[in-house]
This record gives C-alpha cells, structure tokens and sequence, in this order.
C-alpha cells in the first residue's frame, strides 16, 4: 500500500528524494521517540531520514538512502478514529514526512495531496 501510493505521487515530488526506501514497522524505537520527544509509540505516524538531492544526496560518498518509516500501529489507530481511507492516510504521512523535511507549505503539500488523488 505504501509503495503505491508513494508510485501516485507526482514525479517532481519523488524526484526530491533520491532513491527512497519505505519500511513500515509496528512502532518508533524509544531513541526515535525520545528524540522527537512523543508522549507515547502512538503520537508519531512516520519519520523521514536522510538528505535530499538539494544536501547532495548523490555525491555524499558514504550517504545511506533517504528512508521513510511508516509507523503500523499508530496509522491503524488514528484510521479507526477518523473518517478517511487507510490509503489516503498512507498518502498523507507519506507526503508530509517527506514535504516537512524538504521546507514545502502547508498549502504545497495539501495541492500534492489533491494530485495524488
């Protein structure tokens, strides 16, 4: 699912992030969510990791590729309290995990959702 809707997303915005690995994993580490000061394993849906083609991404001579970790648990759980598709909600971390680390708008990263249907 998440492969998919990162395949929905417009070419320019994909192009951003050099060659993305998507993992999808039940929860954030206790690091992941001590650095990002969450409460609790279900405050964060994802993560963005890396740097961008903007950062050099394709020159760093020992850089690791950009990573999305997509947290199971809590996007199920925040599916179940809201009226969207699990799809849509996929979409949306996807693109905002990725816009946030690049600097995009709100508003930019709300047309991108539009796009991807």
């Amino acid at each position: 699912m998440a492969e998919i809707a990162y395949a929905r997303l417009p070419q320019r915005f994909r192009a951003l992030c050099g060659n993305l690995v998507i993992r999808v994993e039940d929860f954030p580490t206790d690091e992941v969510m001590d650095e990002m000061e969450a409460e609790t394993a279900f405050d964060l849906l994802g993560l963005f990791q890396g740097v961008g083609l903007a950062q050099h991404y394709e020159s760093a001579p020992f850089a690791m590729p950009n990573m999305i970790h997509l947290y199971r648990r809590p996007i199920l759980d925040y599916w179940a309290e809201h009226d969207e598709t699990l799809g849509r909600i996929v979409t949306h971390v996807l693109i905002h995990e990725i816009g946030h680390h690049f600097g995009l708008s709100d508003d930019d990263m709300e047309r991108l959702e539009a796009e991807a249907g």
